[in-house]
């Protein structure tokens, strides 16, 4: 028999535990990155949901879009300002974010979900009021330890979520496709961190996993390096890192995306490379994986 024919029958025996394992269990997908941008692995992404849904998980994507973002805030001639990996958004810049994240992103994935066989609905924080904000304070610690409050503008932080409308379309078969925006007591929309969103949503749905996709190969003990990536961690070494300036920047609200699903109780959260073909289901279905896995 030709070897890689045994070698393709042992990929499958080798996905069988974990998919009799996570059949039936819902997860959360944060979909971002270079991943949402190349068409290839957009494509390869949304086969590996599709993939996951079709072996009986119950998969729900919440999805952000800054490289689209700037690149429309570019286009008019609007500079992007960020504070701890925070986009400071005024009026103008929260009306392109609404537009690009429900308009165009949001609109393309149930497209593409419903093209390849699935069938998906487009959601944003604010319809069945999903998401509740409020406006996100931000005090920004200088180097010599001076104290500067920042204003983020439409930048909000969670305190509610609704998950009903979760529940039954995942219940009726369907793929929720969210877009991190939220909507406040007083109607003012906000646009709020996907991670953040991705990471609270999955706490509230007890999932069983959280896959953040990011362009980095994982959490790595130096930047410079990826060969200095952590398999796995607990969720108190993730502490540690941010607590010696080891996880930083735009990392920052990945790893509180992180810590705050594992206290909310989902059992374990993978931040996986989105620029590599098929993460997603190397994440699951193989023996080594790929990125970083937090547990508690």
């Amino acid at each position: 028999m030709n070897v890689s024919y045994l070698e393709r029958a042992n990929i499958l025996i080798e996905a069988l535990p974990y998919i009799q394992r996570f059949a039936g269990h819902t997860i959360v997908i944060k979909y971002g990155g270079h991943a949402m941008v190349d068409d290839e692995l957009k494509e390869k992404v949304i086969q590996n949901i599709l993939l996951l849904q079709s072996v009986g998980m119950r998969p729900v994507v919440v999805h952000g879009g800054g490289p689209e973002i700037n690149r429309m805030l570019k286009r008019i001639g609007k500079k992007s300002t960020f504070v701890q990996g925070l986009r400071v958004t005024d009026e103008e810049t929260m009306e392109i974010a609404a537009m690009v994240l429900v308009g165009k992103l949001n609109t393309q994935i149930v497209a593409e979900l419903n093209r390849l066989g699935g069938k998906a609905v487009g959601l944003n924080g604010q319809d069945a009021r999903l998401f509740l904000a409020e406006k996100k304070p931000m005090t920004y610690v200088h180097q010599d330890g001076y104290e500067e409050d920042i204003d983020l503008g439409y930048v909000g932080q969670i305190t509610k979520i609704s998950p009903e409308i979760i529940v039954s379309l995942l219940d009726q078969g369907y793929v929720p496709v969210v877009s991190p925006l939220a909507g406040g007591e007083d109607g003012v929309p906000y646009n709020v961190n996907a991670d953040m969103a991705a990471g609270m949503l999955a706490g509230v749905l007890k999932a069983y996993k959280l896959f953040v996709m990011t362009d980095v190969p994982g959490i790595m003990g130096d930047i410079h390096k990826p060969e200095t990536v952590f398999s796995r961690l607990s969720a108190q070494e993730v502490k540690d890192l941010m607590a010696q300036g080891i996880i930083q920047g735009g990392m920052i609200p990945k790893a509180e995306c992180v810590l705050s699903a594992l206290e909310e109780g989902v059992r374990n959260v993978h931040i996986i490379d989105g620029r590599q073909p098929h993460a997603l289901i190397l994440e699951v279905f193989s023996n080594v994986g790929v990125g970083t896995m937090v547990s508690r």
